[in-house]
């Protein structure tokens, strides 16, 4: 089978005989390997996210990840003494990716056994082989390197700093969410969006109404076309951009719009802004005179897109397998959060 171009998100990576060479523990002079700290740097310029799976004193290995120069490029990192299986667990639930989407490197046969063994959609690979070409082949190479793709570490990194803070906040998930001030943005999808827009359909899964993919090409066409509306969304805070974050993609006609596509980055979640895009769209139809017709397929991972459509007033009225088609009257629109302020053009 053909890999899949660009289906590995996150490397994460041991560290012993694999970013350096030696054991810090017991050689403790151990020397940076430049072709690894080569490729996790070029990784991240193409949107790639690194995290660390070792076995290791995790105040010894932050300290010479410092050294060299590399910590900043680590994502939630899992220095433990822990089994390699739980640590990556542990990663692709913090960073919000499903287990196939990531590959761990390592020098031992045993630990890439033992994840394999455990986390068989996971990719490993071979430290003490050749890193260069293994990392250049498709499962690793982005169709599209985006600007968001090159900043993409830094909006995790701002995630987290986020996510920190609400841990400490002593009010309710509302009351912190009125302290970031949001501004959600919603606007006709231009060709300067469209890479981003055919990468949202393709790295977005949990909040994916059909789970389909749509090329450039034919989100191009479509945003060109009378008969639809191709609109994309984006989100900021104080914090920093969170980027493009939503798509739709709306058939206009009488007596019913119908929502071909609809989907929300993992990344907002938490913020309370699920139900804006479909809410505005829903507006939209109103303004039209039509009612609002919904696709929704089941992908067995976009049970969320299910239950936003349920909690929007949308009833089923077609199935078909796994494909449904809901409906809304659009008698009533719920408003955005007052914590949140929505613009549009």
């Amino acid at each position: 089978m053909k890999p899949k171009l660009g289906r590995i998100k996150c490397v994460v990576w041991d560290l012993d005989n694999t970013v350096w060479d030696g054991i810090l523990l017991e050689d403790g002079d151990v020397k940076l390997r430049d072709e690894v700290a080569e490729e996790i740097r070029r990784l991240d310029e193409l949107g790639v996210l690194h995290s660390v799976a070792s076995r290791n004193d995790r105040d010894a290995a932050m300290a010479k990840l410092r050294e060299f120069g590399l910590a900043d490029y680590f994502l939630y990192p899992q220095i433990n003494w822990n089994a390699k299986s739980g640590s990556i667990e542990q990663i692709a639930k913090s960073i919000n990716i499903g287990l196939d989407a990531i590959a761990f490197v390592d020098d031992q046969p045993f630990e890439r056994e033992e994840v394999s063994h455990v986390l068989p959609a996971v990719l490993t690979v071979d430290a003490l082989g050749d890193l260069p070409t293994i990392l250049r082949q498709d499962e690793f190479r982005p169709k599209f390197v985006t600007d968001e793709s090159r900043i993409r570490r830094e909006m995790y990194q701002a995630a987290a700093q986020r996510d920190q803070i609400e841990q400490e906040y002593s009010g309710t998930s509302e009351e912190f969410l009125a302290t970031l001030d949001m501004k959600f943005t919603i606007s006709r999808a231009q060709e300067a969006d469209l890479q981003r827009a055919e990468e949202l359909t393709v790295r977005t899964n949990q909040l994916n109404s059909t789970g389909r993919t749509y090329s450039y090409e034919e989100l191009d066409a479509l945003r060109t076309s009378p008969d639809h509306l191709l609109l994309v969304a984006s989100l900021t805070d104080r914090y920093g951009s969170y980027g493009k974050i939503g798509l739709a993609l709306v058939e206009r006609g009488k007596p019913a719009w119908h929502l071909r596509m609809m989907l929300m980055s993992c990344r907002v979640m938490s913020r309370g802004v699920g139900t804006v895009l479909l809410n505005h769209i829903m507006g939209l139809a109103k303004a039209d005179g039509a009612k609002l017709r919904a696709e929704f397929v089941e992908t067995g991972r976009n049970r969320m897109m299910y239950v936003t459509y349920a909690f929007a007033g949308f009833t089923e009225v077609e199935r078909d397998g796994s494909h449904l088609v809901f409906e809304s009257d659009l008698a009533t629109i719920q408003p955005p959060p007052a914590y949140l302020v929505v613009e549009t053009d």
